[in-house]
């Protein structure tokens, strides 16, 4: 049995009544019960470990929470199951192993000491995806922050089978605590072959950035970027890419209709044709449309953009006709895509894992947060400011 000093530790919840989503934002940080392995008392801890986190990445998913525009249902669902009143958040980790479960140390080698992040969607091993190998789809998963208590806390309780050890000698240690993230623009840039390929980026933000980096990674030739913000297109340009397209903000509201001007600079900056290969990143029914339009024949289309409700194909015929092929991404393949993610940011070859540092990352200037002296304030400036924050532990 795991047991420290204190009955309680620092963590960083959601601690609301579902009726009060709509008029709050935020996260509270406070004291909550430490965990710890029993296996007497409950079997399944022989699988876990306890986690003491070095570094914890602030995801889109955990600022959409703190300003309560997404997962709601999933956050109470689970929390009346559970029969907890409150959430831990974050699922993005650094940290270090104290104490394995029997099972964990005999099956997977855990032990305290070892340095590890994590898959962020647990998988339940039982369903048919899970049986079949596409456990990044898995039809009965948790994803850790949110339907199950995450890792902005002094520690953390994760199943072993779902840990990735990571070797800070060859990956700084801010850069692995975000490789939960940065596997989506992996898992996304895997779909197809990119080499010598042209590539199109729709929606800037922190994954279509990390998909900048791992595109020209992978060996895309010529990449664009497309995005109404000039923020973000500053970003993209000091990440290399070849050319960046803003967009109109001006358009009228619910035009779902392809951007003519931006098909038009794509196809030609493109032998005429249009790109290779698009990233849908961003969610937009409009941007969606553009892609599609803005993809040569015979081209692929990533989808990994999120939004609810229906979206409006205005083309459908040219899906068909031209021979295009759409390609849902969600989560990271597990664990083919951190194997590639590590052999990524591992390699000499290119300057992947320096970008995300020195860009994204922004060398920590603003963007690392000591956990402990946690200022709400101060914090939701900065997440509104950056593309990506980190605790510090």
């Amino acid at each position: 049995m795991y047991l420290f000093g204190s009955a309680y530790v620092k963590a960083l919840i959601l601690d609301i009544q579902k009726k009060d989503w709509e008029t709050t934002r935020g996260m509270t940080f406070t004291d909550v019960s430490e965990p710890s392995l029993d296996e007497r008392k409950n079997p399944d801890d022989g699988g876990k470990v306890i986690i003491k986190p070095r570094f914890a990445g602030f995801c889109g998913t955990d600022k959409g929470i703190w300003f309560r525009k997404s997962f709601r249902d999933m956050i109470f669902d689970s929390l009346h199951r559970d029969g907890q009143h409150y959430r831990i958040m974050g699922h993005e980790l650094l940290g270090e192993v104290v104490e394995a479960g029997s099972y964990a140390a005999k099956q997977y080698g855990y032990k305290a000491g070892d340095t590890v992040s994590t898959e962020s969607h647990i998988f339940c091993g039982r369903c048919h995806q899970c049986k079949i190998g596409d456990q990044h789809v898995c039809a009965d998963h948790l994803i850790i922050g949110i339907s199950t208590d995450g890792c902005f806390a002094d520690y953390i309780k994760l199943p072993a089978k779902g840990l990735w050890r990571v070797d800070t000698d060859r990956i700084r240690p801010e850069v692995a605590a975000i490789q939960d993230p940065l596997g989506n623009a992996v898992h996304a840039c895997s779909r197809v072959d990119l080499r010598g390929r042209t590539v199109a980026i729709f929606g800037c933000g922190t994954i279509g950035l990390f998909t900048i980096l791992v595109a020209r990674a992978m060996g895309a030739t010529h990449i664009i970027g497309v995005d109404p913000n000039a923020k973000n297109l500053k970003l993209a340009g000091r990440l290399g890419v070849d050319l960046t397209l803003p967009v109109d903000k001006t358009v009228e509201e619910g035009e779902v209709g392809p951007d003519a001007d931006i098909v038009a600079r794509i196809r030609d900056d493109c032998f005429g044709a249009g790109v290779d290969v698009a990233f849908e990143m961003s969610g937009s029914n409009r941007a969606l449309n553009t892609a599609l339009s803005a993809t040569r024949t015979g081209g692929d289309v990533i989808l990994f953009g999120l939004s609810a409700g229906d979206f409006t194909l205005t083309d459908y015929q040219q899906i068909v006709m031209h021979g295009k092929t759409l390609h849902g991404v969600v989560g990271r393949e597990v664990f083919q895509t951190w194997y590639t993610m590590s052999n990524l940011l591992m390699s000499k070859g290119h300057d992947l894992q320096d970008k995300i540092y020195d860009v994204i990352l922004n060398r920590g200037e603003g963007t690392l947060f000591p956990f402990h002296s946690f200022d709400r304030n101060a914090f939701e400036t900065a997440i509104q400011e950056h593309p990506k924050i980190i605790f510090r532990f």
